[in-house]
């Protein structure tokens, strides 16, 4: 193994660390935690409990933010002792210890980073996505149900909670859509840079002559809505249909019309909900989404009303931004940033962190790129 030059190695954690801890801005966290613990400790908070929710939930992840920076920095100092007692006593053990506890805690501070890059307006809120299967008959409805997986698998893996809010299964297999919310701070700024067209090639398996095929799915993220977000939608604009919920192959699972799908007619957004066992709630979880995905939409305009005043700014995602091919061999790679890997099954089961960090990394850089052009 070659020599680790520790002092070095240190430093650059140091400044690392320095540089992020400059853009959070822990200070103007720990003024924020003041306030909202302020709040919590209100006798009459729980008189709204939505309200209460969202105070309790931001305490909560400002409180976390600031422990996992001073985590990080005790770590480090740690890291420095060990290495210090390891060099004076000539303990191999300690210096092999050093060397994978550095290792941790520049992977540490890489996510750390990343995270920092979220700053758009709805990165922080908690995301709404939805599969819908494309092009490619019954694997495309395969590959959207594959997809499903990996990203609740991705959110099972960093204990983000999740809720299926929506499902609507294809007639052979897999899922003609899917929604589902990621409850985590930041999930939206995270996962939508996964938004845009997948791509599937492999040989079906629904084939009966072992055939290659390719398949699309397509992915949309949003972020939830929050009580202090302004969309109003009048009852004249949406149409209210209500039918049974129904799970694979049509059979039924709610012998009443609980299940409920709302069109927002002058946008022609239809949002389908069939999670909960009452109507009212149903109704209630759709409402949400089609207000988020009406918020995003109102936002895209303006962001498009700003780009045609800077100019044409090439940014774009493009139809297809990933690539899944298992035959002839086996690849996962995304077209926007390159970043490709071997194992397909580890990706299928969630281990997408490296190509989100990409993504960020890569959008930030079409960011700062069409700034530096205004």
């Amino acid at each position: 193994m070659a020599e680790i030059d520790f002092p070095a190695e240190i430093r650059a954690l140091r400044g690392t660390y320095m540089s992020i801890e400059n853009v959070t801005d822990v200070d103007a966290l720990k003024a924020e935690i003041a306030e909202l613990s302020e709040q919590a400790g209100a006798p009459d908070l729980w008189d709204d409990p939505a309200s209460a929710q969202i105070v309790t939930s931001r305490l909560s992840h400002r409180q976390s933010e600031v422990e996992r920076l001073s985590k990080l920095a005790a770590r480090i100092d740690d890291l420095e002792v060990l290495v210090e007692l390891g060099e004076d006593e000539g303990d191999e053990a300690s210096m092999a210890e050093a060397a994978k506890e550095l290792t941790s805690i520049r992977k540490a501070l890489a996510e750390l980073e990343v995270v920092t890059l979220l700053s758009g307006e709805y990165d922080e809120r908690e995301a709404v996505v939805t599969i819908r299967a494309g092009a490619g008959g019954v694997d495309a409805a395969d590959f959207a149900e594959m997809l499903m997986r990996m990203y609740l698998r991705w959110a099972e893996r960093h204990g983000y909670p999740t809720t299926v809010m929506d499902t609507s299964y294809a007639e052979e297999a897999g899922l003609k859509s899917a929604t589902f919310e990621v409850k985590a701070p930041y999930a939206f700024g995270t996962l939508s840079v996964e938004a845009g067209t997948h791509r599937l090639v492999r040989i079906s398996p629904f084939d009966n002559q072992g055939r290659r095929q390719t398949s699309f799915a397509a992915v949309e993220v949003i972020p939830l809505i929050e009580q202090t977000d302004s969309i109003e939608i009048p009852d004249n604009e949406i149409r209210v249909d209500v039918f049974r919920s129904s799970g694979p192959g049509g059979q039924s699972v709610n012998t009443t019309d609980s299940a409920v799908r709302l069109t927002h007619i002058p946008t022609g957004i239809v949002v389908s909900m069939q999670n909960e066992k009452s109507q009212l709630q149903n109704r209630a979880a759709a409402m949400r989404v089609l207000q988020s995905r009406l918020l995003l939409v109102k936002k895209e305009q303006q962001d498009a009303e700003k780009k045609a005043l800077a100019g044409d700014v090439k940014a774009s995602w493009g139809d297809q931004m990933r690539s899944y091919v298992l035959n002839p061999y086996q690849m996962v790679k995304d077209l926007r940033t390159e970043h490709e890997v071997g194992n397909t099954s580890a990706v299928l089961d969630g281990d997408i962190d490296d190509f989100i960090d990409a993504g960020i990394r890569w959008r930030t850089g079409n960011r700062n790129a069409a700034a530096n052009q205004d």
